[in-house]
């Protein structure tokens, strides 16, 4: 392909192979540019190298042996964010990215379809225990969506991550990615 897009250019001169030859290993070299994997992170890679690690919180938001005040828990204000402007990794801002987590819905389509969540490093962050750091929490928007049927299911979420500080409802996020690819995580 490559050569007959060569044969075919019409500005490139027959008389100067090695010029046509330097054009065509810049194109092979600029290739794998292309087609990048992007990098794969885990959470602690969304914490600054000398900022202090904030552990999770996992104390339960409702006590469920007080079923008789659940209406009451309910209408209490939310819980506290640890960390509501923690510090962020810059040089992660238009990295193409790769990250696991769960979904903590925001919108739901018509169709059912979550196109605006928070990812979390860990299961029921922002509903069941109180919201991790804002280094630690993602806000993600997705055209397409995906359907969650399971709170639990973990997924893999692909795109350009954007160290840009956004605020919901339920936390306050330190990064923000369009997600491309949205896909189970497998537990093995």
């Amino acid at each position: 392909m490559i050569r007959q897009l060569l044969d075919s250019s019409p500005g490139l001169p027959a008389k100067r192979p090695a010029l046509r030859w330097l054009l065509a290993l810049l194109m092979l070299a600029a290739l794998p540019a292309w087609a990048a994997e992007p990098k794969e992170l885990d959470w602690p890679a969304l914490i600054p190298e000398g900022a202090p690690v904030i552990p999770p919180q996992l104390t339960p938001l409702h006590d469920m042996s007080q079923l008789s005040n659940a209406l009451s828990a309910e209408s209490a204000p939310a819980a506290r964010q640890q960390a509501p402007d923690a510090p962020v990794v810059q040089s992660l801002d238009g990295q193409q990215v790769k990250l696991p987590g769960y979904i903590v819905p925001l919108e739901v389509s018509e169709e059912g379809r979550t196109t605006e969540f928070l990812l979390v490093p860990y299961y029921g962050a922002c509903i069941h225990v109180p919201p991790p750091p804002s280094n630690q929490i993602v806000h993600i928007f997705s055209e397409m969506g995906v359907r969650v049927e399971d709170l639990y299911q973990p997924y893999w979420i692909e795109g350009r991550m954007q160290v840009k500080a956004t605020s919901s409802e339920l936390a306050d996020a330190g990064y923000q990615m369009e997600a491309e690819k949205i896909y189970a995580y497998d537990l093995k």
